[in-house]
């Protein structure tokens, strides 16, 4: 038996221009200089108080940060809905999660950057919720890289971090599987480099969902 815990924004969604959007409305209400979309594209992952205050370069994230982070949230469904944004699945995720998502040798799962309302609502409309059994988000755990979201995905379908794969797009996911004593798996079509994800730790990297196989078993 195997655990496989995937990512969301960059590894099973394409969400880049809905957040970064959401960040820009975000910075300019409160008068702050307008992010670029690398800028965004280099913070998503994190729990949105420590990607804003990363942002604006600051070390930690104070009230403000939480501030705009509690308007940030208030936003983004407004955004959705105001320019039609929606987040997309990359070319062969479907295939993917429908090939191994009925698997009994398999518990497949979710830990991400995302409110957990934003989780909940990126499976119902892609109908992934029959096939994800556990999953951590930014408000039940502590922001990637600390290893939370995966022991605590391993503690409740009992399974070992010996025989758990993080699949992700960040270095933060990268450096959260090696903390937890999983297996990372880097994939090249988000937000990170080929060269940030071996730095980070990754123990081997894809190109296209089905090369996961390989690794999945």
């Amino acid at each position: 038996m195997k655990l496989v815990l995937f990512d969301c924004d960059g590894t099973l969604v394409d969400s880049a221009s809905l957040i970064h959007e959401t960040m820009r409305r975000t910075f300019l209400h409160f008068e702050k200089p307008e992010p670029t979309l690398v800028q965004t594209k280099a913070i998503i992952g994190l729990t949105l108080d420590i990607a804003i205050a990363r942002m604006l370069g600051r070390p930690h994230a104070g009230d403000e940060e939480v501030e705009m982070m509690a308007y940030y949230k208030s936003l983004f469904s407004v955004v959705r809905k105001d320019l039609d944004f929606h987040e997309p699945l990359f070319d062969g995720i479907r295939q993917l999660i429908d090939t191994i998502g009925p698997r009994d040798d398999l518990r497949i799962g979710a830990v991400t950057g995302k409110s957990r309302r934003g989780l909940n609502h990126l499976m119902e409309i892609h109908g992934f919720d029959k096939h994800f059994v556990v999953s951590r988000t930014a408000d039940e755990c502590p922001s990637k890289p600390h290893p939370a979201m995966v022991t605590e995905c391993c503690d409740e379908t009992g399974l070992v971090a010996g025989v758990t794969l993080v699949i992700g797009d960040a270095i933060y996911d990268m450096q959260m599987a090696k903390a937890a004593g999983a297996t990372a798996i880097g994939v090249s079509w988000g937000y990170a480099s080929v060269d940030d994800l071996w730095n980070a730790g990754a123990d081997a990297i894809v190109d296209h969902p089905s090369e996961l196989l390989v690794h999945i078993g």
